[in-house]
């Protein structure tokens, strides 16, 4: 009797549906929700067949691999392709590109987003923030050729308009050419992201948003708070744990620059900066046909980026959030 007093109905309920849910043998709860595990398997193919059966030719970064001779006769040569990557003169300035474009992600791309969430949840006109929505989700839908096209255009030397713009407005009769220079190619590249992927960023946090308690800022509002203290004490701490989530995942991705948007934007003037792991992947894989070596370099960032991934979790479980996992 105590026992029942102490635990509410439904609590002891939900706890009777779990015992009786763990003690159903495997094969009647397959057969009870076949239609979901049947919806679960062209997912799970895809995995399969995409992501992880091809990890078998990750075998050829440790072999002087032979097209003619295949995966299972060229010759073993263990880490000399590694060793030629860490000791190539070409290593600490592909690090240092790669680690300056996913410093300048960090500090400008990734945050957008959030401060765009922030400012459309603030608006009270529902039309206005509905088309404001639309018009910046619209980018997101654009291949980076487009992207790249358009900053073509807008920043060409002889018939851009923003640059034509700049001049008119540095009353400078010298053209510059953008698109060319070493010190514009980063500035252009985060300007890029900014545009098509802040809108589209904004739906998880706007997702996140709208599942704000309202009791929460009527209780604030009763306090006297403002609506920047509303902001910084309901909202922001409302959305962490989903900022970190986001955070965790992008971690693992800072070397991952994006092959097409940088080779889009790749001149012959501005390739010393420009220049980044994807890149080079292809220029020593495709052009120069060095199979091995490139696929050396390519899992050297996909284990760095596991390890990202995995520090960032622990760091965050150490300031006291709920990790990924």
């Amino acid at each position: 009797m105590a026992t029942d007093l102490a635990t509410p109905p439904a609590k002891a309920a939900r706890k009777a549906r779990k015992r009786r849910a763990d003690k159903v043998p495997l094969g009647t709860a397959l057969l009870r929700y076949r239609w979901l595990y049947l919806m679960l398997l062209p997912g799970l193919a895809y995995f399969v067949i995409f992501k992880y059966l091809p990890m078998y030719g990750v075998t050829i970064a440790f072999q002087d691999f032979l097209p003619f001779l295949g995966y299972s006769g060229s010759p073993w040569v263990g880490l000399k392709h590694f060793e030629a990557l860490f000791t190539g003169g070409d290593f600490g300035r592909l690090l240092f590109n790669t680690l300056f474009l996913a410093l300048l992600h960090v500090v400008f791309v990734f945050p957008a987003p959030i401060v765009v969430a922030l400012l459309l949840n603030e608006l009270r006109l529902n039309i206005l923030k509905r088309s404001i929505q639309s018009l910046i989700y619209i980018p997101h839908f654009l291949s980076w050729t487009i992207v790249a096209s358009l900053t073509y255009v807008l920043f060409a030397a002889d018939f851009g308009v923003l640059s034509g713009w700049i001049r008119e407005f540095l009353n400078d009769t010298a053209k510059i050419d953008y698109m060319a220079q070493e010190e514009w190619f980063r500035p252009l590249i985060i300007l890029q992201q900014l545009w098509k992927m802040t809108g589209w960023g904004t739906i998880i946090y706007l997702a996140a948003l709208a599942g704000v308690d309202p009791n929460l800022y009527e209780a604030a509002r009763m306090d006297g708070a403002g609506r920047f203290r509303q902001l910084w004490h309901v909202t922001l701490p409302a959305i962490r744990p989903t900022v970190v989530v986001m955070a965790i995942l992008a971690s693992g991705n800072l070397l991952d620059t994006g092959f097409e948007q940088i080779w889009l934007m790749t001149t012959s003037l501005n390739r010393d900066v420009a220049n980044v792991f994807d890149t080079y992947v292809f220029y020593a894989g495709i052009q120069n046909a060095s199979y091995s070596y490139s696929t050396a370099v390519g899992l050297f960032k996909g284990v760095a980026g596991v390890i990202l991934i995995f520090g960032s979790n622990w760091l965050a479980k150490r300031l006291g959030q709920r990790g990924l996992f």
